[in-house]
């Protein structure tokens, strides 16, 4: 899960493996694999650099728990 700010600056949450693609159209649309569309104030690359960091952490512990085992 990513947090993200609606455009009225109120954050949430999504399953990042749930986006299918994000446009800025200007304004930032996610769209998700269902169809839903949300826009979002996060950029395209702040979108992009949350699912990367969410990425790595949980590739880290995982890792991690692989050497514990």
């Amino acid at each position: 899960m990513i947090k993200l700010r609606r455009l009225n600056e109120k954050e949430f949450v999504v399953n990042k493996d749930l986006i299918l693609f994000v446009e800025e159209t200007p304004d930032t649309v996610i769209t998700l694999t269902n169809g839903q569309k949300i826009v979002v104030a996060d950029t395209v690359d702040e979108v992009i650099e949350k699912v990367m960091l969410y990425n790595a952490k949980v590739y880290h512990f995982e890792r991690e728990y692989e050497k514990e085992v």
